[in-house]
């Protein structure tokens, strides 16, 4: 880990904090912790491994204040986190190999996507629908695609957990958040284990963010339990579009390349 100022450390503490926070009632939390690391001078990669270590406990707090409340089954979901694992170690060992350009490209217009079908249709709300897919096939499928993307790239995973659950396995709002936060975890865990083996991990800093993230979480997900969608709604909205036009600001984005602007 290099050398921080305390100023930057007490800083980074609190982004992990707000990061926790987020993540635990909409996901985007990597909106706030990758780009605060960056800011204090943590080379990219390192930056990418180091987020996948503290994020894993804002999930893990999540998961467990959800889990305690009775709204995951943590038993039954084990599975499915599981082949969560395996699809982020799975795209976090692509991400060497595999051009991102495409994907890149894409994913603020999915985001953007997904920002208006949460705004726009109507009866989204905390009681379950429809289910579209059985457990199974949505496990084996949906699941670790997701994860895979997580480990590839992973802006906006949360979010595209999320639509599944509401969308295919007919979950409620609050329902849905729950059972992301213990997917993501697995997705989490599994391009984690790759990047640390990688060596691209500040471990000191990855706890103690951490640690300010678990906390985070433990705030967020007790607020989103008593909001329901009210909360988890509109701030889900808002996380899809800064997180799009965060990716699409980037100088070095390939839209803006191939567009020359």
């Amino acid at each position: 880990m290099p050398d921080l100022l305390p100023h930057l450390i007490l800083l980074l503490l609190a982004a992990a904090f707000f990061a926790g926070f987020v993540d635990s009632i909409a996901g985007g939390g990597g909106l706030i912790a990758i780009p605060a690391m960056l800011l204090a001078g943590i080379p990219p990669l390192e930056a990418l491994g180091t987020n996948k270590l503290q994020s894993q406990f804002g999930a893990a707090s999540a998961t467990i204040a959800y889990a305690r409340r009775g709204h995951v089954d943590l038993k039954r979901q084990l599975p499915m986190a599981a082949m969560a694992v395996v699809g982020g170690a799975t795209g976090a060992v692509l991400a060497a190999m595999v051009p991102a350009q495409f994907l890149a490209a894409a994913i603020p217009f999915l985001l953007i996507a997904i920002a208006l079908f949460f705004a726009l249709k109507p009866n989204l709300n905390d009681v379950d629908s429809h289910r579209r897919v059985t457990p199974l096939i949505f496990g084996i499928t949906f699941v670790p695609l997701i994860g895979l993307y997580d480990g590839l790239f992973g802006p906006g995973a949360g979010s595209f957990y999320m639509l599944g659950f509401v969308l295919l396995a007919g979950f409620g709002m609050l329902k849905a958040t729950a059972h992301t936060k213990l997917i993501n975890l697995g997705s989490n865990f599994g391009s984690f284990v790759v990047f640390a083996v990688a060596g691209s991990v500040y471990w000191k800093l990855g706890l103690m963010m951490g640690a300010a993230q678990f906390l985070g979480a433990q705030v967020g997900s007790r607020l989103a339990m008593r909001s329901g969608a009210k909360l988890i709604k509109p701030l889900l909205v808002i996380s899809c579009l800064a997180l799009a036009t965060k990716l699409v600001a980037d100088p070095m984005h390939p839209l803006r390349l191939w567009l020359g602007f």
